[in-house]
């Protein structure tokens, strides 16, 4: 693994085995590799008070995987289970978009390999959609140091050779993908990672340098249903309007009527 500090780029030996496409592997940045974890998130969480810099942590599979709202995650070995643990220095809201630079990288890592680019959609808040499925989702979870926060989790699931039954999702969930299922293209997991480790690098930089507005536009760019009705569950209350965009903060916009309602968390369906 790397132990130079910084999200300067160089290039990462490739091991026999990987893509034939070049990846970049972030320069202090280190990486662990592990069989069968609980959780990639859990486990990051347990390494973060001896872990000094940012490290990514992959599992084979998971026994414990999580979604969001404290579902559960399926996590069998050939699909891709890694989290990705910082140690930020901004303010608890500025944190949690992060989630958007994972997606966009998500999104960067998917196309660089697949070369289907249209093929690909961001799904608020935090799933990436492949032929209007969902393939990925993106789970931050945090450990607080007085008002801000510690240390940084940022899990990410893909459906890189299986997906869940389609029976087993909520009603009104979107149909669970995967890339082997839908594209035909067999991916390891730990050249997914390089991959990946790789786009987000730029993304973080671009977030810690230029703030949240270019990240912003470029999710826009490629948001799934913008400008059609969409609806936005919060709690027991479902607001049905027109995604318009999101904010300065991540929030979701939906214009009701005449109106504009801020949504800063909720469940999206189509």
């Amino acid at each position: 693994m790397s132990t130079s500090s910084g999200w300067n780029l160089r290039l990462w030996p490739l091991l026999p085995h990987l893509s034939a496409k070049a990846a970049v592997w972030p320069a202090g940045v280190a990486r662990h590799i592990c069989d069968s974890l609980d959780s990639t998130n859990t486990h990051a969480l347990r390494l973060a008070p001896v872990t000094p810099g940012p490290a990514w942590i992959l599992a084979y599979e998971q026994t414990a995987g999580k979604g969001r709202r404290a579902r559960p995650w399926v996590s069998p070995r050939g699909n891709f289970h890694a989290t990705l643990l910082l140690h930020p220095k901004e303010p608890a809201s500025q944190v949690a978009l992060r989630s958007f630079a994972a997606a966009l990288a998500l999104r960067d890592a998917l196309v660089t390999l697949t070369d289907l680019p249209q093929a690909f959609s961001l799904k608020w808040p935090n799933d990436v959609l492949l032929n209007g499925g969902k393939l990925a989702g993106i789970l931050l979870e945090s450990t607080a140091s007085g008002a801000g926060v510690a240390h940084l989790a940022i899990g990410t699931g893909v459906n890189l050779i299986a997906a869940p039954d389609a029976s087993l999702v909520e009603e009104g969930a979107l149909r669970p993908v995967s890339l082997l299922g839908e594209t035909g293209l067999r991916v390891e997991p730990e050249v997914f990672l390089t991959h990946l480790a790789a786009a987000y690098a730029l993304w973080e930089e671009s977030f810690t340098t230029q703030g949240f507005a270019p990240l912003r536009a470029a999710w826009l760019a490629h948001a799934a249903r913008l400008g059609q009705t969409i609806r936005a569950r919060t709690g027991h209350t479902t607001h049905h309007g027109t995604f318009e965009t999101i904010d300065a903060s991540g929030a979701l916009i939906l214009r009701i009527a005449q109106d504009t309602l801020a949504i800063p968390a909720a469940e999206v369906f189509f």
